[in-house]
């Protein structure tokens, strides 16, 4: 008896995905718990796991868009082609396959030497035809004048002009998982009222830290001291302050989480994934760094799980790593607010009356007016840039 092999439940936001690729071929024998297949959806990418032993058969092909519960192979009673003899390889994805086709070069026609005939070889060569003198040079009498006094004269050949081969638009299909990316995304762009406030903060104090602490950091940590923990720890003390900037609209109520779970957004090659520091308030400066480094590795090679995507009360984005100056971010539904770091730039700046030059970096807060008034919104901005001017302060409990 076959047994079918369904989309599997991945979560509550996630009503379907599309098949990334199979990992067995028709005919291949599969043990329970062998990874069949791949599915990806616009959060993460999942495999589909034998649940019978018996020989394998397809039935979506890679790049279909599969919903939850839809049957997309079967495992049949049998011993399966790989007891008869070698496997063979796994069939490639759409996206592989049409790789493939436009990097596989067209035929190229090999010339074919053409002898002259007998007749045609006994005729003698032909004889250019002679080149026409050049004109008299103006002189007295009609004379011609010596080259070195005029200058002589080349008959010059004008190039007939290229004809340019005519330009048509490239057309390449959006895949059914970056045509989720943009309706979510337009969704949060229709259903919110979102709104941008601005600041910037000088980032010298921090910079001393990491200079002077930095190296004897990574020695006793194993990790880096970068600049995301500052801004973790400057977000759950914003929070604190200004609470309703973490509440979520819920029906006609306002849910305020009872955790600080800090999303961090990650760019990978199919966009951006956001997974979620658990109380992040309960962390120390190198469990923070070791988790989005952790976080970092596993969301470009698609090995993140729904639950660690899920629940996040705050986003911090870095637009800096692109060099991007200022940005307005967008929001990250339920969340109500999220926060975009970007490049620091050395600018001049008024320091107690007098210019100098400084590390400053643009801080944009973009939020949902509907939850968040502009001056909650700008209260945890300033607290934000307070913490980080000062993040000896806030470290120190004073």
């Amino acid at each position: 008896m076959a047994v079918e092999v369904k989309m599997p439940f991945l979560g509550e936001s996630i009503q379907g995905g599309v098949l990334g690729k199979w990992l067995k071929v028709e005919g291949d024998r599969v043990e329970p718990g062998d990874a069949l297949g791949e599915i990806e959806t616009e959060k993460i990418t999942s495999e589909i796991y034998a649940e019978a032993a018996g020989s394998f058969v397809p039935l979506v092909e890679p790049g279909t868009e599969i919903k939850v519960g839809q049957v997309i192979a079967r495992i049949e009673e049998g011993p399966g082609d790989r007891e008869r003899g070698p496997s063979r390889a796994p069939a490639p994805s759409a996206a592989e396959s049409r790789h493939e086709a436009e990097a596989k070069p067209d035929p190229v026609e090999t010339p074919v030497a053409i002898e002259p005939r007998k007749e045609e070889a006994a005729l003698p060569p032909l004889v250019p035809p002679p080149v026409q003198a050049p004109p008299a040079a103006p002189g007295a009498g009609g004379r011609v004048l010596p080259e070195e006094e005029w200058g002589g004269w080349t008959p010059v050949r004008k190039e007939p002009p290229q004809r340019r081969e005519a330009r048509s638009p490239h057309r390449q299909p959006m895949s059914p998982i970056r045509l989720k990316i943009a309706e979510r995304l337009l969704s949060a762009h229709r259903e919110t009222a979102h709104l941008t406030t601005f600041n910037e903060v000088d980032v010298s104090a921090i910079q001393n830290l990491r200079e002077q602490f930095g190296e004897r950091f990574e020695k006793r940590h194993g990790v880096r001291l970068g600049y995301m923990p500052f801004f973790v720890r400057a977000v759950v003390e914003a929070l604190r302050h200004e609470p309703r900037v973490g509440a979520q609209i819920d029906g006609t109520e306002l849910v305020y989480p009872g955790r600080y779970d800090i999303g961090i957004a990650v760019s990978t090659d199919r966009g951006l994934i956001v997974p979620v520091l658990r109380d992040a308030d309960e962390k120390s400066f190198p469990e923070i760094e070791r988790a989005i480094r952790e976080f970092a590795e596993r969301a470009r090679s698609g090995k993140l799980t729904l639950p660690e995507l899920e629940g996040g009360l705050f986003t911090i984005t870095n637009g800096g790593v692109f060099g991007s100056l200022l940005s307005t971010p967008m929001l990250n539904p339920p969340q109500s607010a999220i926060l975009g770091m970007h490049a620091i730039q050395e600018r001049p700046v008024a320091v107690r009356g007098r210019v100098e030059i400084r590390p400053m970096m643009y801080l944009a807060l973009t939020y949902d007016h509907r939850v968040i008034d502009g001056k909650e919104a700008v209260g945890f901005l300033a607290q934000v840039k307070a913490f980080l001017e000062n993040p000896g302060i806030a470290l120190l409990d004073l």
